[in-house]
């Protein structure tokens, strides 16, 4: 019995192992793209099925290309509901909302439907985008809550990686100020 529970231990302490370094390797070859960085010209469907393309707004839009882990969620809600809010500044400052996420363009179309956004939401179910950005997050694959700022010139000004909506509103408005001085 001993003998079984000490297998069992080490059975666990061997896994714990090899996912903590696992993990640990996973932080040190990160490859999210980072401020400075030329952004990565994704694409992909938007809400309405239709074609959205990055490289078709660099050089005549500042785009605020944000992750979020799952339509219709409190805190994806709240973040969306955010930009929704903001965007007349943002239209002012000719920045480009579009969020992104693992759902489909149909639970997209909802979520913008019930929420009134007024932005462009791209769906990537096959989590290309996601993994472009190296914004994966956890075993089902949803994306981390993570918003890249990409200049007229297509490279990143900012990014903030932060699970607080708040934070992202916050620092995002500091960099689209910084980009106007």
């Amino acid at each position: 019995m001993v003998k079984i529970m000490n297998n069992q231990l080490t059975i666990i302490l061997v896994a714990a192992t090899l996912l903590t370094g696992g993990l640990v390797a996973r932080a040190q070859s990160s490859s999210m793209p980072k401020a400075g960085d030329v952004a990565p010209l994704v694409q992909g469907s938007d809400q309405r099925g239709h074609l959205w393309k990055l490289s078709d707004f660099i050089g005549k839009k500042i785009v605020l290309l944000y992750f979020y882990p799952k339509d219709n969620t409190s805190g994806c809600t709240k973040e969306a509901c955010g930009f929704r809010d903001r965007m007349a500044d943002l239209k002012k400052d000719n920045v480009e909302v579009v969020g992104v996420s693992v759902d489909t363009a149909s639970s997209h179309q909802q979520f913008a439907e019930k929420n009134q956004l007024n932005f462009t939401l791209v769906a990537d179910p096959d989590k290309k985008i996601v993994d472009t950005y190296d914004v994966r997050f956890g075993p089902l694959g949803f994306a981390k809550r993570v918003s890249f700022l990409i200049g007229l010139d297509g490279k990143i000004v900012h990014v903030t990686d932060a699970m607080s909506p708040d934070k992202h509103f916050t620092e995002m408005q500091a960099a689209i100020a910084s980009l106007k001085k």
